[in-house]
């Protein structure tokens, strides 16, 4: 089911149910960069492992702790 965007006719946009929304329902969570690799990716530690992550939107060195979400870093987290 959809609802209306206010102020767009004819658009349809998810609507949120229950406990969980459609378009926010995941979280970011926070790993710290241990390699900087080609192409705008890193390698970080997730506490878990080792991933591999774009950080072409942020600003990301080796040590800082960024914000992943769908393997995007999406910010840095102040020191």
């Amino acid at each position: 089911m959809t609802a209306q965007a206010q102020g767009s006719p004819g658009y349809g946009v998810p609507e949120c149910r229950g406990e969980v929304c459609v378009t926010c329902s995941d979280t970011a969570v926070q790993v710290t960069v241990i390699r900087l690799l080609e192409d705008g990716f890193a390698l970080v530690d997730t506490g878990q492992g080792t991933e591999e992550v774009s950080v072409a939107l942020v600003s990301a060195a080796v040590g800082d702790t960024i914000l992943v979400h769908a393997k995007e870093a999406i910010a840095v987290v102040p020191a």
